[in-house]
Order: C-alpha cells, then sequence, then structure tokens
C-alpha cells in the first residue's frame, strides 16, 4: 500500500518510523522500599517518515506537503505500518526538504507526524445548582460587612482602654482581653 497524507500520495517513501510512548508516574512511599508505577495512558503516537521525489511533479508535491504543513490543520495518513495501530488523523508537526544534488528536480522529505485526537466534549453543567455562585458572592458580602463592622468598633477601643486602666487604679479588677 503506498503512503498517503490527505489526498497526496507520498513517493518513493523510504523509511517510516512509529514512536510510542506511555506515561508512568513513579510514586515512593514512605518506609516502603521500592516505588510504584501509575500508568497514565499512552502519549500520542509520533511518525517519522522520510522519502524522496523526483520529476517534474516533484516542485508540485513539495509545494502541496508545505501547504498542509501551514495549515496545521489534522488530516488523514494511510500505511501499512499504521494499520493495526487505529490512527486515523494526525498533525504534520514538522516538515524538512532537502534539495539533491546530482539530479535536477530531486528532494528529499520528512514528515513528522503526532497522532491527532479529537477533544472530549466538555460535559453538560446545566444540571448544576446555579444558585451555588449566589451562594458563594453573599458569604463573601456577609465576610466584608462583618469587617466592616470590626474596622466601627476600633475607634471605641481607645476609650475603652482609657476606662479599663481608670477601673484599675480605683482597684476594680476589670477583664483585660487575656482574661477571655
Amino acid at each position: 500500500m503506498q503512503p498517503m497524507l490527505d489526498d497526496i500520495e507520498l513517493p518513493q517513501v523510504q523509511e517510516i518510523t512509529v514512536h510510542d510512548q506511555r506515561t508512568l508516574a513513579e510514586h515512593k512511599p514512605p518506609g516502603m522500599a521500592g516505588s510504584l508505577l501509575q500508568n497514565l495512558g499512552r502519549r500520542p503516537t509520533c511518525l517519522l517518515l522520510w522519502g524522496v521525489t523526483t520529476g517534474p511533479q516533484a516542485d508540485g508535491f513539495i509545494q502541496q506537503l508545505d501547504e498542509k504543513y501551514r495549515a496545521g490543520q489534522p488530516v488523514s495518513f494511510i500505511a501499512d505500518i499504521v494499520e493495526d495501530a487505529n490512527i486515523e488523523q494526525v498533525i504534520i508537526d514538522n516538515l524538512q526538504v532537502q534539495d539533491l544534488a546530482g539530479k535536477p528536480l530531486r528532494y528529499g522529505y520528512i514528515l513528522t507526524l503526532k497522532e491527532y485526537i479529537e477533544p472530549v466534549e466538555p460535559e453538560d453543567i446545566s444540571a448544576l445548582n446555579s444558585g451555588i455562585l449566589d451562594d458563594a458572592l453573599g458569604a463573601i458580602d456577609s465576610i466584608t460587612d462583618a469587617l466592616g463592622f470590626t474596622d466601627q468598633l476600633s475607634q471605641f477601643i481607645g476609650q475603652l482602654n482609657g476606662l479599663n486602666e481608670a477601673l484599675q487604679r480605683e482597684g476594680i479588677n476589670a477583664v483585660t482581653p487575656s482574661d477571655t
């Protein structure tokens, strides 16, 4: 099967390399001699493909590849090596083109393709209680009002301290803040 990138047939493909990588988180519990590994799933598959294009259609082919690369949109990719991997779409992550000496209209091309995984639609949150935000804002207003009340009381602290000192001079034990 000839490798295809969207509607472009890739000529003279020399090599396709597939890189699959799993994401593992290592946890070291206290008091345990070893560590635990948590499987966080796999990363998108990465494909490295290189080939050669020659002849009068080579310029047009390179221009088509460049247009697909610059568009940055997911495209379909078909090749024998990825058929079992169930990769439907890829993003062209990198494109390198080299003008090869020795024969006119001969170019080497290298494509780095990354598997495109459709983003998951956000969950419907319409069922959540919309009054939660109003309750939170009300609680913030209550705290703000309480802080304002504290500020109003602060003007009387000096007078109350003076009264407390006068009572202590008279021999009357007043309640001090450390007694409460």
